[in-house]
């Protein structure tokens, strides 16, 4: 507990008869029955108070959390006392992690089960604790703010973006997918398998429509195909120095994760396979080959843990060690994060030495910050200079870049943000392309 102003306030006023005792010494007798009386009262005060000890508390948080989104974090309540409790309520959820409507103020009624539910965002992948929750109360006549905390120590695995996959499963369960911003190639129909027939929608090729069927039902009916499958998509993520950037508190490697994770899942409920291997100096780690939708669970258990180091990447060990372990031609997508032209000139290297028998598909995370400060309008000779620098290095990159795609590499230079949707809009359209 601890005394607030108020109470300050009574023993600063009790002080005053101290103060004019030194002209009338009747009066240093009344202070000090008025110091006696404002002390009373305030014992008096903790002792009808009731105590924080009847409330009791539980967390109701899932095993499993989301970096870089909102997780709903549920608090429930029990008043075991006879009167109403008005209390001030404060978490110790993981951290690093940001969070919102925490701490809140909750009325609790006697012998009554109630709850709060806040947000909270990791900022880190890995195991990590919710801790002790903190009460907090103003005594009955407003003198004292009673403390009491209760050790609730809860072990969670905090994973990459989950919930972007259960997102892309409901949409695809919909036929929605596109209100995800992922763009749907239309197939070619050439070496592809017939799926269905549907209603023919604008944008269908004239020779996809079933004449047949559309005369028993007196509309267009179109026939859908699907890609071809059985296929090996292989990621390579970047673990190095160049992936630990963040951007609104989420690292460029979380970005590439929870990527590689959305395009997995998609991959497997197109019947592909899947496998990955993340790399920084050394082989941080390797996932064999995966198949099916089910196996999306079994890849994130994986790679949840995964943290980028700071070391500087080996491209050429990456290939050389991608030529050793599969050596089937496959999709071979590389997350990546250039840092300058030196940097990007090594791993061009790297990237030319997969070409064969692959299929190389190169996803660049764009620098924000650069970004910002090229489009940025100076004010100051200093400050034209430093526009004028980062668009230099953004245009040598974009020279490169170009370059590589024109040495047959397939390449994406896309915001962090936008990394999964764009992604996969990618993968859609090779499958559609027939390019594998």
């Amino acid at each position: 507990m601890m005394p607030r102003l108020s109470l300050l306030f009574l023993f600063a006023a009790s002080m005053v008869p101290f103060a004019l005792g030194t002209v009338w010494p009747e009066a240093g007798q009344l202070g000090i029955l008025v110091c006696l009386g404002v002390f009373l009262l305030s014992l008096v005060d903790l002792v009808v108070t009731p105590s924080l000890l009847a409330i009791e508390v539980n967390r109701d948080v899932n095993e499993v959390l989301s970096v870089g989104t909102p997780n709903s974090v549920k608090l429930w309540f029990t008043n075991r006392g006879s009167v109403p409790l008005k209390i001030h309520v404060h978490d110790e959820p993981p951290m690093p992690c940001s969070y919102t409507d925490l701490p809140f103020d909750i009325e609790l009624f006697p012998n009554k089960h109630q709850y709060s539910i806040y947000h909270v965002e990791p900022h880190h992948r890995g195991k990590n604790r919710f801790r002790r929750v903190f009460l907090q109360m103003k005594s009955r006549l407003g003198l004292w703010t009673v403390y009491d905390e209760r050790d609730i120590h809860q072990v969670v695995r905090i994973y990459p973006d989950i919930k972007a996959v259960h997102g892309v499963e409901l949409m695809a369960r919909r036929n929605r997918l596109a209100e995800t911003g992922i763009k749907m190639s239309r197939l070619r129909g050439r070496g592809t398998e017939f799926d269905r027939l549907r209603e023919y929608r604008r944008g269908d090729e004239f020779r996809s429509i079933d004449w047949k069927a559309t005369s028993r039902h007196q509309e267009l009916i179109s026939r859908e195909y699907v890609v071809e499958k059985n296929q090996n998509i292989i990621f390579l993520l970047d673990c190095g120095r160049s992936m630990c950037n963040a951007d609104e508190g989420v690292t460029h490697f979380d970005r590439a994760l929870n990527a590689a994770i959305l395009l997995s899942y998609v991959a497997l409920r197109q019947g592909d396979t899947v496998s990955l291997m993340a790399c920084s100096n050394k082989v941080e780690r390797w996932v064999p080959p995966v198949r099916g939708a089910g196996s999306i669970q079994k890849l994130i258990r994986q790679v949840y843990d995964l943290d980028p180091v700071y070391e500087a990447s080996d491209y050429r060990l990456m290939s050389e060690q991608l030529q050793l372990r599969y050596r089937k031609r496959s999709l071979v997508v590389v997350l990546t994060h250039a840092l300058d032209e030196v940097h990007l000139s090594h791993l061009s290297d790297a990237l030319r030495m997969m070409r064969w028998p692959h299929l190389v598909l190169s996803a660049f995370l764009r620098n924000v910050p650069l970004q910002e400060r090229m489009n940025a309008i100076p004010e100051t000779d200093r400050e034209a200079f430093q526009i004028a620098a980062a668009a230099d290095i953004v245009a040598t990159q974009t020279t490169q870049i170009a370059a590589l795609q024109k040495s047959g590499l397939l390449i994406l230079d896309t915001l962090p943000e936008n990394l999964s949707v764009n992604l996969i809009s990618r993968y859609l359209d090779i499958k559609a392309r027939q390019l594998l």
